[in-house]
């Protein structure tokens, strides 16, 4: 039979679950708060009606901003660079992280381009030379100045190549019994038994490229070319009434004003990546924690 656990153990359970209860309500609570901005009406937002629930319901926030070519056009070059820039990033980080997780005596040089790599990850070349290499191959105002400079992540490399050292030998070595090469072994038997670790690689860089800004603000000439994220952080929304009608114009200044199409803005721009998650989360805690194993 199996006793009860002790006062100390089920105190601190208790303690475990309201801290964690708590820092959830910590990252919920204020995009719940955007979202009801998001949808109350000029009046209700500027009087502090609204904390977390709508008042005076209204989509004439989205319906401006979804409206807004700007917003569009930016959410347009981010999804491309997401499409463009994660199947780059799993190709290089499998290409790489297969020849780093052979032995020695497979791959003699392993611990040397081991060390290279992980010293990119604690010393930078810095922002001037970055931005000087960018500008001389001339991709400079393109979607590969957004991409290029972070085509392999490191972390990444690290996590995956500790992921496939923990897989059995015995799969490699029946394998290449078989007659197959490397390229087989890599795409044919690795990967799909690698799938927890790149849908934990494949979150990291959707929210990696989905979520930065400072790269479009300096690569990028024209607020043409901004991505989403930097067009939110450096763009003032002024609210453009003069091609509606009058009777249209009164209506959305009552609704619409700075701080609800900004809120509008914001929680569209993290639909996306709210959306995504649910579907790689299963996979996020087994690959994260088998891949930072080291065996």
């Amino acid at each position: 039979m199996v006793e009860d656990r002790s006062w100390t153990a089920r105190t601190l359970s208790t303690v475990n679950y309201t801290f964690m209860i708590m820092l959830s309500l910590l990252c919920v609570l204020p995009l719940i708060h955007i979202w009801a901005i998001s949808l109350s009406s000029n009046m209700a937002v500027s009087s502090g009606a609204v904390t977390l629930w709508p008042a005076d319901f209204t989509l004439d926030a989205y319906r401006y901003v979804l409206g807004k070519p700007d917003f569009l056009r930016s959410l347009g070059v981010t999804t491309k660079r997401v499409l463009i820039g994660v199947p780059i990033n799993l190709l290089l980080v499998v290409l790489m992280a297969y020849p780093l997780s052979k032995e020695r005596n497979v791959f003699p040089w392993r611990t040397v381009y081991a060390w290279f790599t992980v010293f990119t990850m604690l010393v930078h070349g810095g922002l001037i030379p970055t931005y000087m290499t960018i500008r001389e191959t001339g991709i400079m105002n393109s979607v590969w100045a957004l991409i290029l400079p972070g085509a392999v992540p490191v972390f990444s490399v690290v996590l995956l190549l500790n992921f496939f050292r923990q897989l059995p030998k015995e799969l490699e070595e029946a394998a290449f019994i078989d007659g197959a090469g490397h390229f087989t072994l890599l795409f044919r038997i690795i990967i799909p038994l690698s799938l927890p670790a790149l849908a934990t690689i494949t979150l990291f860089s959707t929210v990696g490229h989905w979520n930065a800004w400072f790269d479009g603000m300096i690569f990028m000439k024209s607020p043409e070319h901004y991505p989403l994220q930097t067009y939110l952080r450096t763009i003032i929304i002024e609210l453009d009434l003069t091609s509606l009608g009058s009777e249209d114009a009164i209506r959305l200044a009552e609704n619409v004003s700075e701080r609800t199409t900004r809120a509008a803005q914001i929680f569209l721009g993290s639909l996306p990546i709210l959306l995504v998650y649910p579907f790689l989360q299963k996979y996020f805690m087994k690959g994260i924690v088998m891949g930072s194993v080291k065996g």
